[in-house]
């Protein structure tokens, strides 16, 4: 490694980075640019996050609705807690799920601890999808719902870094 960023630049690149990404050619550099550094640090800072355990990966938004995908809806199952790890990966691999996870139910209001999110341009797609999902896993009987969206909401990734002006004061 040829160097590092100061803490002030590693904060300022975190912080960046909640942000989401430039709309750049070279992303990085953008990034360096605006923290003072050069994009060899950056993308060495990044790497040194990733093998200390900060974050998994990348991801993106898409604006799904702008693409055309109106019906949006989110399959909530009370899935047995010695098969949700197992019933979870296959789902999540499942053509037309957009994202899995579990979460602890909240009873004994919600009995539901794994979720499904699905888009389709339309709800009897989305219907039909699920139907089929459910079946082709054994699932039919399963306690669950769907859920369709009925708006839209800004999204936006995970908020962890401090302010700035914490790391000033501290």
């Amino acid at each position: 490694m040829t160097g590092c960023l100061n803490d002030l630049q590693a904060l300022q690149l975190r912080r960046l980075l909640e942000g989401g990404l430039p709309l750049a050619a070279r992303p990085y550099q953008r990034l360096a640019e605006q923290i003072g550094s050069v994009e060899e640090r950056v993308l060495e800072q990044i790497q040194r996050w990733q093998e200390e355990g900060l974050f998994r990966r990348f991801g993106l938004v898409l604006k799904h609705r702008a693409l055309g995908f109106r019906a949006n809806a989110m399959l909530v199952m009370d899935i047995p807690d010695a098969q949700v790890d197992e019933v979870g990966r296959r789902l999540g691999q499942a053509a037309g799920v957009n994202l899995c996870y579990q979460r602890p139910r909240r009873l004994p209001q919600w009995p539901y601890n794994l979720f499904c999110m699905v888009h389709g341009r339309e709800r009897e797609q989305v219907c039909q999808l699920i139907e089929r999902l459910l079946a082709d896993n054994g699932l039919s009987d399963v306690p669950h719902q769907l859920l369709f969206s009925t708006r839209a909401f800004k999204q936006c990734g995970g908020r962890f870094a401090p302010p700035l002006r914490e790391l000033a004061n501290g």
